[in-house]
């Protein structure tokens, strides 16, 4: 595929492979942008802004609608380009596809609604006769650096609420999976949109990346990532709006009174998918010592089951990780872990860039599979002794995404509400939720800003003051 620049499709001869990750086949190859092709984009961006800006948000409602429309229509086509290039199996897939449409449709409706509100500064001393409002304006140049993991939905969620408030986007998709992006491109031009109010670039982040970043023209940039790159990014940013959507290591504490079916089905639902490489996957499980072994004994017959292979064939439950070396560093982390004492109970194995469901038991909050973000396909279990001693262990991290707890007590579940560090909290299911339209961010080394169209809007625009001096 080409990439989309200053309103055309840029062809050139140095290119980068995009593959399969199960066969490492070559699914297309993508242009190598430069230093000029930064340049051209964002002169282009400039020009998209005010491009953008005279449209109504009726006009963006239309456009927006219309694409959502048109990736409907396209739903199999985008779903199987996301197995594809990612790796997760078909049906997940299709999930992301759909979740992409819901996601586009919520922000053309953000669009309709954007504005201010009236300030009662006449409760001000020296504020009679005086009426002030707030309007909501476009921020200009928006830059939304992707991640791999979701390559088209968390692309919408970024383009999307962008356009939504009137600004240009410059999308910087993952360098593995970046055909999702440029199909959703086709499709927002396709739709109507303004030739110059989307450029998307394809290449390296550390190259790229960085040049958007420290750029003067760029007035927000959106970023979902590592914690490392975020920091980066940041440092290297300047004075601009910046939401920064971070890592993870998600904890799910389980208490005596839990129905210890459901917390394994939920484990295994949300600690596996796209072969635990979502930023809220279920990561750690804290689990009470009173049900510790009935606990494992339920899990592990679940991740066992959960079968490998080729992402687009039948039957498979989990597809392989991104890139091998990610799988061999799973496994460089699990066998550190039962080196130091941890118990392998089931899983362990690796073949190539799969890695099977991994359960590993008696784990200490000091070892990398359990402080650190694993991004994969294996689950630490440690027990402990009351629930004040669970929270301290769910907070133990610089990350602060998400986390969970089953429990039938109301108290306990209010008190893991009121004080575990997390910016999304959930009772009797799994942290791997996430419905598109809540406000979605972390607390702590996680990153700030919200997402999900509504609250996304807000980060992409700025408000201005007006104040009416009705009387001397």
């Amino acid at each position: 595929m080409h990439m989309y620049v200053a309103g055309e499709w840029v062809a050139k001869t140095e290119t980068i492979a995009v593959e399969n990750p199960y066969e490492r086949r070559v699914v297309d190859t993508v242009p190598r942008a430069d230093r000029a092709d930064v340049e051209r984009a964002l002169q282009s961006a400039v020009r998209g802004a005010r491009a953008m800006v005279r449209l109504s948000g009726y006009d963006r409602y239309q456009i927006l609608r219309k694409a959502a429309d048109l990736m409907a229509a396209r739903q199999e086509d985008l779903g199987r380009t996301i197995s594809l290039e990612e790796g997760k199996i078909l049906a997940e897939g299709r999930l992301e596809a759909s979740r992409a449409v819901e996601t586009i449709l919520g922000s053309a409706e953000e669009a309709k609604r954007i504005h201010g509100e009236t300030v009662p500064v006449d409760g001000a001393p020296g504020g009679a006769g005086r009426l002030a409002f707030t309007l909501r304006v476009p921020c200009g140049v928006v830059v939304a650096i992707t991640p791999f993991n979701f390559p088209l939905n968390l692309v919408c969620h970024k383009v999307g609420p962008a356009l939504a408030g009137g600004n240009a986007v410059i999308v910087k998709p993952a360098t593995d999976t970046p055909l999702s992006a440029l199909k959703l491109t086709e499709i927002l031009l396709e739709a109507g949109l303004p030739a110059e109010g989307i450029q998307c670039l394809t290449g390296p982040g550390g190259e790229i990346g960085d040049l958007l970043a420290a750029d003067p023209r760029v007035r927000k940039i959106t970023f979902t990532g590592s914690r490392d790159v975020g920091e980066r990014i940041c440092r290297t940013a300047g004075i601009k709006k910046v939401t920064m959507e971070l890592g993870s290591n998600a904890p799910v504490i389980v208490m005596p009174d839990a129905d210890l079916d459901k917390v394994a089905a939920a484990v295994a639902a949300t600690g596996y998918a796209n072969a635990g490489q979502v930023c809220i996957s279920t990561q750690r499980v804290l689990t009470s010592g009173r049900v510790y072994a009935d606990f494992l004994a339920a899990l592990t017959p679940k991740v066992a089951a959960i079968t490998t292979g080729d992402q687009l064939g039948a039957g498979v439950k989990m597809g392989p990780m991104v890139r091998e070396k990610d799988a061999i560093r799973v496994d460089e982390w699990v066998r550190e872990a039962v080196g130091a004492g941890a118990r392998l109970v089931t899983g362990g194995e690796r073949r190539g860039a799969i890695y099977a469901p991994t359960v590993v038991a008696d784990v200490k909050p000091e070892m990398r599979i359990s402080c650190e973000e694993l991004f994969g396909p294996a689950v630490a279990v440690t027990p402990f002794d009351d629930l004040d001693q669970a929270i301290a262990l769910a907070n133990d991290t610089n990350y602060g995404l998400a986390a969970a707890i089953f429990t039938e007590s109301l108290e306990h579940a209010m008190k893991f509400a009121r004080e575990v560090q997390s910016g999304n909290l959930h009772v009797n299911w799994g942290p791997q939720w996430r419905a598109d339209l809540m406000p979605y961010g972390g607390l702590k080394e996680s990153g700030f800003g919200k997402e999900g169209p509504r609250y996304a809007v807000e980060e992409m625009t700025e408000l201005k003051l007006v104040v009416l001096h009705l009387r001397g």
